[in-house]
């Protein structure tokens, strides 16, 4: 049983998966791994898992490979993806560096086998390590073209029955139009799943919000450039939207 303390409240949430994309990996860079974001990013992850949470990890492979910019380019769509693919595992890998630096028992854990570098996924022992307290990364997606890594994220998150997803973006939360470009664009505080896909809000891809709306699992969309934004999130302070029924 969770017990809260006065350094430690107690979280909202007991397993989280928490989805952020490949560009989130690069900082102010225009491409590929920026050290010290990755660094950034596992202090974050320690800071939740320090309250007993339970946590799963999706990364894209953006900031590496985007397998719709490769096919837009001429390149066959299941190559492109395949390649985006590996990409998230050359991500998965960063980041289980960089939590292991700091103590956090971590497993990559990838669709597409590849033994020598991550354990392919298989249930049961996913669940296994989560409840042993290793931070789970799931890698490749979901191991099939056409499917996104919003998509892997809440299919994995069903899978581990977790109880919200965590999609870490640039800004705090989902609004009606972009707030980098529009001054008077309104934040939500919470919005369903349909506004989600009637409005087009880019929260997910589509088959992601409807496979979270179908399994009733919420979706808080926050800031993972704000320091501590995670663990506020989880202690039930900060700005974020949830996306529910």
């Amino acid at each position: 049983m969770l017990q809260a303390t006065e350094d430690q409240p107690t979280p909202a949430y007991r397993r989280v998966l928490l989805k952020i994309s490949g560009e989130a990996l690069m900082g102010d860079q225009g491409y590929g791994l920026h050290p010290p974001t990755v660094q950034r990013i596992a202090q974050e992850v320690k800071s939740v898992q320090d309250m007993g949470v339970e946590i799963c990890m999706v990364i894209g492979g953006g900031n590496i490979f985007r397998g719709l910019q490769g096919s837009a380019q001429g390149m066959e769509r299941t190559t492109a993806d395949y390649m985006g693919m590996l990409a998230t595992v050359m991500n998965a890998l960063a980041m289980q560096s960089a939590l292991e630096g700091i103590g956090v028992y971590t497993r990559v854990i990838s669709a597409i086998r590849m033994d020598e570098v991550c354990e392919p996924y298989i249930r049961r022992r996913a669940v296994r390590h989560l409840e042993k307290g290793r931070v789970c990364i799931f890698a490749a997606g979901t191991g099939n073209p056409y499917f996104t890594t919003d998509t892997a994220a809440t299919l994995r998150a069903n899978e581990m029955a977790c109880e919200a997803i965590f999609k870490g973006t640039k800004v705090d939360g989902v609004y009606d139009k972009d707030p980098v470009k529009f001054a008077d664009a309104v934040r939500y505080d919470t919005v369903t799943y349909d506004d989600c896909l009637a409005k087009h809000l880019k929260v997910m891809d589509a088959s992601a919000i409807a496979l979270a709306r179908d399994n009733n699992l919420p979706i808080i969309v926050f800031s993972l450039d704000e320091p501590g934004g995670f663990r506020g999130v989880l202690a039930g302070q900060g700005t974020y939207t949830r996306v529910h029924h």
